[in-house]
């Protein structure tokens, strides 16, 4: 079996895709282009990094930490909508050293950690710390997970229900009933209110991976009734059911995972508030130059 490649090991493929798609790209972009280049098969993205705090993958938690020191390094940076984009100085750079980036910036960590005036936040092992303090992204993403994980089917069902309301459907109905090929409910979207279709939708709270045979199951529940269908799961999909979503000749399907509907929580705000902390920073170079 193929194993998993380590963290440092992303690095020039993520600053390769970035290159390739425009000098931008959001996390399924790059996790997309990476994985294609690097010949990832299915079975490999589907390796959980940790099932007991959520259904991020092996794959997908290295290529965190992967950006996570790019950034650090003044290669790439992100918004707060989630896309990362090549610095000036990305841009000039084709491929990086690796363990020269590593040492880059393990080196500033502990730096950093050397000013500080609180033996609190002081570090003994002089690595960085866990991705889930450094970027808090990582951190409320495991706790939500975690609360989807545990819902009822029922109760997801009327999230998904709620979700699409606020994105703007109307007539949004759970069906909640078994034998329906797959069908958990359907709504109405209306585009600037000149046109209107009907979408069907499907919800999974998966830990796994979606394969193309459910998408295609979906999609033989959808023929007859509309030309639209929606793909809601917890998990993630393979790159042959995200091929089978757009195949050409068939009824199109869109498809939210995981990592995409955490961010449509975040973004809507339902369930999940943001709260500004204070910081305090202590500028020492002020008090050496009175």
């Amino acid at each position: 079996m193929q194993s998993v490649p380590t963290f440092d090991e992303y690095m020039n493929p993520i600053l390769k895709a970035l290159h390739e798609l425009g000098g931008s790209a959001t996390n399924q972009e790059i996790f997309e282009k990476v994985s294609e280049d690097m010949g990832l098969t299915d079975e490999l993205l589907s390796i959980p990094h940790n099932p007991e705090r959520g259904n991020q993958t092996e794959v997908a938690y290295r290529m965190a930490w992967a950006r996570t020191y790019l950034k650090q390094a003044g290669y790439i940076e992100n918004s707060e909508r989630g896309v990362w984009a090549l610095t000036p100085q990305g841009r000039q750079t084709e491929s990086v050293d690796p363990r020269r980036v590593v040492s880059l910036v393990r080196s500033q960590y502990v730096a950093k950690q050397s000013r500080s005036l609180s033996s609190a936040e002081q570090g003994e092992s002089g690595e960085p710390p866990d991705l889930e303090d450094e970027t808090s992204s990582d951190a409320w993403r495991s706790q939500l997970m975690s609360v989807l994980s545990r819902m009822m089917p029922d109760s997801f069902e009327r999230l998904a229900q709620r979700l699409l309301r606020e994105c703007g459907f109307v007539e949004v109905d759970v069906t909640g009933r078994t034998g329906d090929g797959g069908i958990d409910g359907r709504g109405i979207l209306r585009v600037q209110n000149l046109v209107s279709f009907q979408v069907l939708f499907q919800c999974k709270r998966w830990a796994g991976t979606v394969g193309a045979k459910e998408i295609r199951d979906f999609r033989g529940a959808m023929v007859g009734r509309t030309d639209k269908g929606l793909f809601i799961t917890t998990g993630s999909f393979s790159r042959d059911a995200q091929k089978e979503a757009t195949r050409d000749g068939a009824p199109p399907i869109d498809l939210i995972d995981g990592e995409q509907l955490l961010d449509l929580l975040k973004n809507l705000e339902l369930g999940v508030q943001r709260k500004v902390v204070e910081k305090i920073i202590i500028d020492e170079e002020w008090f050496q130059s009175i």
